[in-house]
């Protein structure tokens, strides 16, 4: 537990390597572990969003962030 003063910010950047000097275990992703669809359009964007997500450090998306993805991809109205 750290401790701080009222004028000491603390942050913990839990993405950089522990106390071991190992790197932290891979981080789950959100569809990368689901199963197949039969539809490859559908595994294309799943895995075009994880990507997205590793590249920009995020966990969650927004859904103008999956509409980008999706536009990246092609798709257009």
């Amino acid at each position: 537990m750290q401790v701080t003063t009222p004028n000491e910010e603390t942050f913990v950047d839990r993405r950089s390597a522990g106390p071991s000097g190992q790197p932290p275990p891979h981080e789950r992703r959100q569809f990368s572990d689901a199963r197949r669809s039969d539809r490859p359009e559908v595994d294309e964007l799943a895995k075009a969003i994880d990507e997205y997500k590793l590249r920009n450090r995020r966990r969650f998306i927004t859904f103008e962030e999956i509409y980008d993805v999706i536009v990246s991809l092609g798709y257009h109205k």
